[in-house]
Parts: structure tokens; C-alpha cells; sequence
């Protein structure tokens, strides 16, 4: 992957990649603000793909972010809550399942930070609220195991 980024004056960027170009205008969206939609939207992209692979439709979809950060340079993540809010036509347990192989393992962008920082999730599906709160597992030495309703075998 190679991504090129040309300042164009007043706090604006052109970013080029191999597919096409967008415009980073800093004073309304900040290259972190861009860092964290890319990460919940990372996951999204997953959870319509893996429920598309079983013959399933993801409607209304939403995800937010509740980022806390440090108080001091460089202001690092330290802890992402992800609430994932969606529709379907599938059992809770699946809806959990594609939320948690995107997290753990098909997420490329939650997969480079999960090792420096704290990762909950909370879904509500079919208005139902199926996991609260939830952290997924990361690289540091207080890893958690997690109950998946499959007896860890879609997380382990």
C-alpha cells in the first residue's frame, strides 16, 4: 500500500492512493478524527461482508466511537468503546460472531492499535442489546478471555 499526501495550503491535504484521492481539510475534520472513523468503519465494512457471505442483509447500520485519550503528548488512544447498532434477519449469536471476527482477527486497523490500547464493544441488535461493554482480547499481559456463545472458537 502507498498513500502520497500534498499540502495545498490553509491546513488542507490531498491524499492519493493507488485507487483515488480525497481531501483532508484539517480545520473541519483532523487526521485523528479520520484515524478513528477509519477504524469503526474498518469493522463495519467486515460486519456487512461476513453477514453478506451467509446470505444475510445488515440494515440500519450505525457505529460509534467513545475514544478516551492521554492528557499529555502525544494524546495516544487509550481506551475505544465501539457501539455497534444494527438490523437483521440472523440469529444474535452470528450477529456477535461477525462483530467479534472483525475485531480479532479481519480488521486491519483494530488489529495495529489492540496492542497499545483498551478495546470494548457493545452491539445492539434488532434493538436488543446483545453484548455491553465487552473488551476483546489484546496484546498486552491482562488479556481477557471472552465468551462467544461458541465456546471461545470464534475468538481463539
Amino acid at each position: 500500500m502507498e498513500i502520497t499526501l500534498s499540502y495545498i495550503g490553509d491546513k488542507k491535504f490531498e491524499a492519493q492512493t493507488s485507487k483515488s484521492s480525497f481531501l483532508i481539510d484539517a480545520e473541519k475534520i483532523t487526521p485523528v478524527e479520520y484515524f478513528a472513523a477509519g477504524i469503526i468503519g474498518c469493522t463495519g465494512i467486515d460486519l456487512v461482508a461476513l453477514a453478506n457471505k451467509d446470505g444475510f442483509e445488515v440494515r440500519e447500520y450505525s457505529v460509534k466511537a467513545e475514544i478516551d485519550r492521554k492528557l499529555s503528548i502525544p494524546y495516544k488512544f487509550e481506551k475505544l468503546h465501539i457501539i455497534y447498532s444494527f438490523k437483521g434477519d440472523f440469529e444474535s449469536i452470528k450477529a456477535k460472531r461477525y462483530i467479534l471476527s472483525s475485531l480479532e482477527n479481519y480488521c486491519t486497523t483494530v488489529n495495529s492499535i489492540r496492542d497499545s490500547v483498551k478495546i470494548e464493544y457493545t452491539i445492539v441488535y434488532n434493538g436488543e442489546t446483545i453484548a455491553n461493554c465487552e473488551p476483546i482480547r489484546s496484546g498486552t499481559a491482562d488479556s481477557l478471555v471472552l465468551e462467544d456463545g461458541f465456546g471461545g472458537a470464534c475468538c481463539s
